[in-house]
């Protein structure tokens, strides 16, 4: 006869999103891939940026490109890994501003060997939305 267990099922807990944040994707930058909501400020739309490089949410990206510098579509290149946020710094991007910049660190590897994209993005309100504009790349 087979013994019944009596300790309860795991669960699996739920991951934290790619950006870095301790809330789940669904809870965090999903709502916004989704169109269910928009980024507050700026940082909040490069995290969700970055979540959607990593997911490769080309439709999310090019929404959330100013029309001035999107480009026709987005090229993912399929030996890059996308593997971890830093925020730098902020400027602005408050609801008193019309722009704000994130400087930021995105670690990735490219066929397996460990880099990181080091820049300061601009990005601007376009029809009330934040957009990113464009970025400067940092050493």
């Amino acid at each position: 006869m087979a013994r019944r267990s009596t300790s309860s099922p795991r669960t699996a807990r739920p991951t934290t999103c790619p950006c870095g944040a301790p809330a789940p994707y669904e809870k965090c930058c999903g709502p916004l891939h989704r169109g269910e909501a928009a980024a507050a400020g700026p940082e909040q739309l490069m995290r969700s940026r970055y979540s959607a490089f990593e997911k490769r949410d080309e439709a999310y990206l090019l929404r959330t490109w100013h029309p001035r510098t999107r480009p026709p579509r987005i090229d993912f290149d399929p030996a890059m890994r996308w593997v971890g946020l830093e925020i730098l710094d902020t400027t602005d991007g408050t609801a008193f501003h019309a722009t704000g910049t994130v400087t930021f660190r995105a670690r990735y590897t490219d066929g397996g060997r460990p880099d990181a994209l080091h820049e300061r993005s601009t990005f601007e309100r376009v029809d009330g939305a934040w957009v990113y504009v464009d970025g400067t790349f940092i050493d």
